[in-house]
């Protein structure tokens, strides 16, 4: 469990899961929060299902879906509800080279936790903020101004 966050969305089996949704032309909705002991998935559940309720009166627009961000706190210290677009994640990796019990080296992936930069208008900075994330995504990961520079490059 925990956040998906800006870049994290493409290597998140929850956001995957409402992807497939969509391939399907089934609303898709991927929801996500931080598990923190004290305050459990309520908030996130309650959220849930407010969000899922527009979407059956509301619909979405063809292979879109929602990516709702919900910040671990109890749901009385959620200031509300942003609708953001995707934020920016710094990731700080290293390669951590270790043995196996025969003695032969793997390698694991270690460094510290990404960070997010928080700016305003972003899932990131609605989280840091205490405010629910709602970020739409759309299917088509196409670089439409990059077809017309490839044109250029005689390949």
């Amino acid at each position: 469990t925990g956040h998906n966050l800006g870049h994290d969305v493409t290597s998140s089996g929850t956001v995957t899961a409402a992807m497939e949704a969509a391939i399907w032309h089934a609303p898709g909705i991927a929801i996500s929060t931080a598990y923190k002991p004290d305050v459990g998935y309520e908030p996130a559940a309650g959220i849930a299902v407010r969000i899922a309720r527009h979407v059956l009166i509301h619909g979405l627009p063809s292979f879109t879906l929602l990516n709702v961000n919900v910040p671990p706190v109890p749901s009385e210290h959620i200031k509300g509800i942003k609708i953001t677009q995707q934020g920016t994640r710094l990731y700080q990796d290293e390669l951590v080279t270790r043995t196996d019990p025969r003695g032969q080296p793997y390698y694991w992936i270690g460094g510290k936790p990404p960070q997010g930069v928080e700016e305003n208008g972003t899932d990131i900075g609605a989280i840091a903020d205490n405010y629910v994330s709602v970020t739409p995504l759309h299917l088509d990961l196409t670089s439409y101004s990059m077809i017309k520079e490839l044109h250029h490059w005689n390949l």
